[in-house]
């Protein structure tokens, strides 16, 4: 991937050619003034038909209230589509021109926009480019196969979140604080979830890409920041559940590839963006589908064997995973599912087999992950204390009652601290962590258990004691008598790296009845009160909440709620 060279261009300029690249006297040099401007133009990754690209404008002259950029292609490229500017074209000639967010431009200030485009044969960097109808000096970033710049960010740290503050997204906060108590945590950081292409630019009025790493710069300050992005935009997203389906087919891999992780890239190389630390949770509540709702299981899902088939949920975490793991201040967590889901004997090896198979496709490697996260808006109780799974009851084992069914962990701190060798043991670097979200299952309030429940059973001794009071496992929709688990924190345990709340607290799972929009996303039985079950939750009510809105929409009850069983308690 091409590296933007750091030197500041003067005035006199010599253009080598096609290849856009200025050379200049060191604007320091007697007599010689400073540009009125700068661009600094970068094709960050570029295939047979096509490329995005990065352009920062610095603006060295008087301040601005509005800019226009405009540049010229000496061959046959075309502006696709673009984020962070109005770009518009007639024949060769190209102008960018600002948003409404971004319209101030100081005597010193920098603003940066990025677009996709198609050519053919030659992609030479534009030789000049005007602000506002002067001239600027350009450095160009022209051939993306170039080896990394060796003055490029310095190298990934072990755990990101040490020493580290985390984002707040204003927006969420704001939500918070504007329900009765929500202050009490609205300075909490959350993840921010790109879960279709328009939120990139932003959609419905929401911030976009840029403008929550633009704010993450604003709160950084000088320490350290990681800024927790959520990847989730796969073809045929969520096979097993409709409340989550995103605007892509399931064939539709090439779009996923160029309409959304390329251009997410594309921003996150930005060199503006080299000081922070970002988090991207890769694809949560893919991969595991493949391994336990295919085939002739009991909880199949015929969406979910078309998947498997074509390959696509595991060519796109590894496009994700090598294009994403390319830049070097970026840090890849991959969905883990969670205790309740792959915590069974029959799905935990296989599952670490098929995250080993997505992150060596489509030129990833098990270097490109950093760590995995589990329970990603999830409700698995963290740390169940009030029993074992070596616990005997009545001559049967834990294992045996209903509730574990089996399973071989009662919680989510034991499942993600075995899971973490498992992986390990096939291959992953040992200096993988973890990261347990831990948003929503702190269960608490008056119906915590203070102690184990009676030994007349195996069921009533874990039914008696268990935090999570879900009807089953199985069910995951806006939970009935949730709350808000552990504070984000970071190394909160052995192989863990942090504690997360990665699903904000108060936005939805899903709407309780159909709902039309505009997201792609459909209506799922498992998000209706009334609903009596089917396979995967053994045929049991669903145990959500009412009046539900779509995925991701502010549902103001179930925040309350959530406050009001915290655990730890707020005070």
């Amino acid at each position: 991937m091409s590296r933007t060279r750091t030197a500041l261009l003067a005035a006199m300029a010599l253009v080598a050619g096609a290849t856009g690249t200025a050379f200049a006297v060191d604007p320091g040099s007697a007599g010689i003034a400073a540009v009125p401007c700068t661009v600094d133009y970068e094709i960050q990754n570029q295939w047979s038909t096509g490329f995005t690209a990065a352009v920062t404008v610095t603006n060295n002259s008087a301040a601005k209230s509005s800019w226009s950029l405009k540049w010229s292609y000496s061959g046959n490229q075309k502006v696709t589509s673009g984020w962070n500017a109005k770009l518009s074209q007639s024949g060769a000639a190209v102008t960018a021109a600002n948003e409404t967010y971004n319209a101030q431009l100081a005597t010193g200030g920098s603003v940066s926009f990025g677009f996709q485009g198609s050519y053919s044969g030659s992609n030479a960097i534009p030789a000049t480019f005007t602000l506002d109808g002067v001239t600027c000096n350009v450095d160009g970033g022209g051939d993306p196969t170039d080896p990394p710049d060796p003055e490029g960010p310095s190298s990934r740290v072990d755990n990101p979140y040490e020493g580290a503050k985390v984002y707040v997204n204003p927006e969420w906060s704001a939500n918070a604080a504007a329900e009765p108590g929500g202050s009490r945590i609205a300075d909490q950081p959350t993840g921010v979830w790109l879960d279709r292409t328009a939120a990139i630019n932003g959609a419905g009025g929401k911030m976009g890409l840029r403008a929550h790493l633009d704010e993450a710069l604003r709160q950084k300050g000088s320490g350290e920041l990681v800024v927790q992005l959520v990847i989730y935009n796969l073809p045929g997203r969520d096979c097993s559940a409709l409340a989550s389906n995103g605007e892509l087919k399931a064939d539709e891999i090439g779009r996923y590839k160029t309409e959304y992780i390329d251009p997410i890239k594309a921003i996150l190389a930005d060199p503006k963006y080299a000081s922070l630390r970002i988090v991207t949770t890769v694809e949560i509540d893919s991969l595991p589908n493949l391994v336990t709702n295919t085939g002739s299981r009991p909880t199949a899902v015929p969406q979910c064997d078309v998947m498997k088939a074509n390959g696509n949920y595991v060519k796109g975490v590894g496009y994700a995973l090598d294009k994403l793991g390319d830049v070097p201040n970026v840090y890849n967590y991959v969905d883990a599912g969670h205790h309740g889901w792959i915590g069974w004997d029959d799905n935990f090896g296989p599952s670490a087999a098929l995250f080993k198979e997505a992150a060596s496709a489509e030129g990833a490697t098990v270097n490109d992950v950093h760590g995995f996260i589990t329970n990603t808006a999830n409700y698995s109780a963290l740390k169940e204390n009030n029993f074992t799974i070596n616990d005997t009851v009545a001559g049967k084992s834990v294992r045996e009652s209903k509730w574990v069914d089996w399973n071989r962990y009662t919680d989510e701190l034991s499942f993600a601290q075995a899971f973490r060798d498992q992986l390990v043991s096939i291959g992953f670097p040992s200096g993988i962590g973890m990261l347990i979200d831990t948003s929503r299952n702190g269960w608490g309030g008056t119906a915590r258990p203070s102690g184990p429940g009676a030994q007349t059973s195996v069921d009533t001794y874990v039914d008696g004691g268990r935090y999570d009071r879900r009807i089953h496992l199985g069910n995951w929709c806006n939970q009935s008598g949730a709350g808000l688990g552990e504070r984000p924190q970071a190394a909160p345990a052995a192989g863990i790296d942090a504690y997360v709340w990665m699903k904000p607290p108060g936005e939805s799972d899903g709407s309780s009845k159909a709902i039309p929009n505009e997201e792609g996303k459909g209506f799922d039985r498992m998000c209706d009160p009334t609903y009596t079950g089917n396979p995967r939750n053994n045929n049991n009510m669903s145990g959500a909440l009412p009046d539900a809105p779509v995925s991701g929409h502010w549902f103001s009850a179930q925040f309350r709620q959530l406050m009001q069983n915290a655990y730890p308690p707020l005070s």
